[in-house]
């Protein structure tokens, strides 16, 4: 049965949440108390679900009873957690890809460990250090996969395959997610990728957030989303307020609510439901109390976007969608 705005299965980004505590101590390492602290805010703030961002804590560097531990203390809250995000770890990086393709299998397994439906990989790698001085990173240009070299994309092709056979083995979906001046930072050559690599299970993280943002001419968020969601099938939303001046070559961005910014999801999701999309949605936002905001993005997803009943026509999507069954919508009042 498709989808509704009241069971549509959303969760949230734990972008706001450090990877390390005041000491030093790594996440992974802390108390299952820690864990469960976020969880608790996480539904606190209205959510059901929430995306095990790897920025926070790291899945797949947890061993086995370690990972029980975590997810009891998801379970003790009653937090779902059906999917990761593992970010700047490309398997194409110089020097470094076979470790991130080693940490990138152990994330596929312990996704499966602890019952989640979907893994989210990319190609962008760490933020520079000219990055990190930057009020928001993306202002200035960080890494760029090399343009055209045939080679290193057949290598991201082959590896990104080998993790979604991976991935296929165990019940569980990959989504690549769009990001600047990688092999998956526009439409067209994240289609390509998506087409290349030629397994139903591999999709598109269709984040045109990312591009949207960039201070620099892009491409018409129209033309993305029409492109991208035939493949998509998991999906990072936030949305940002833009202005330009092409005259002066002037570009502005910065981070707004969903229902504030150049995106218009309302008529982005009719176009996913025309190509067939189901897939997990998480909200995202940068700056502030980007927890708050995302649960606003929440809201306004349920009230304004998602369909009320389940008698839409569906499209047919060219790549799989997921199923698991979501934990109940946390409902707040409003």
């Amino acid at each position: 049965m498709p989808y509704t705005a009241e069971n549509w299965p959303i969760t949230a980004a734990l972008l706001q949440f450090p990877g390390t505590d005041a000491r030093g101590v790594h996440v992974n390492d802390a108390d299952p108390s820690v864990w469960r602290a976020v969880f608790e805010e996480v539904k606190d703030a209205g959510f059901a679900n929430a995306d095990l961002t790897d920025s926070w804590v790291r899945p797949g560097d947890l061993d086995k009873a370690r990972l029980a531990e975590f997810k009891q203390a998801a379970d003790s809250v009653g937090i779902g957690i059906p999917v990761i995000s593992a970010i700047r770890r490309s398997v194409i990086e110089e020097g470094n890809w076979e470790a991130n393709l080693a940490y990138s299998h152990r994330t596929i397994d312990a996704a499966a460990e602890l019952g989640c439906e979907v893994v989210s990989f990319g190609l962008h790698q760490a933020i520079t250090p000219e990055q990190q001085k930057q009020l928001w990173f993306w202002t200035v240009e960080g890494y760029k996969d090399p343009a055209g070299d045939k080679e290193t994309w057949n290598n991201a092709v082959a590896r990104l395959r080998e993790l979604g056979r991976h991935a296929a083995d165990v019940g569980v979906l990959v989504s690549l997610e769009m990001y600047e001046d990688t092999f998956l930072g526009t439409s067209d050559s994240s289609v390509q990728m998506v087409q290349d690599i030629g397994l139903s299970n591999v999709g598109l993280n269709p984040d045109i957030g990312n591009l949207i943002r960039l201070h620099r001419p892009i491409e018409d968020w129209r033309d993305m989303v029409a492109k991208t969601l035939p493949y998509s099938n998991y999906w990072h939303m936030k949305n940002y307020i833009r202005d330009e001046d092409q005259a002066r070559g002037t570009y502005i961005a910065m981070p707004s609510p969903m229902e504030s910014g150049l995106i218009n999801y309302r008529e982005a999701f009719k176009v996913a439901l025309s190509v067939g999309f189901q897939g997990i949605l998480c909200t995202e936002h940068y700056g502030g109390d980007g927890l708050s905001v995302t649960a606003s993005n929440q809201e306004y997803l349920r009230r304004h976007v998602l369909p009320k009943t389940d008698g839409y026509a569906l499209g047919r999507s060219e790549v799989a969608q997921g199923r698991q069954q979501p934990a109940a919508f946390a409902a707040t009042s409003s």
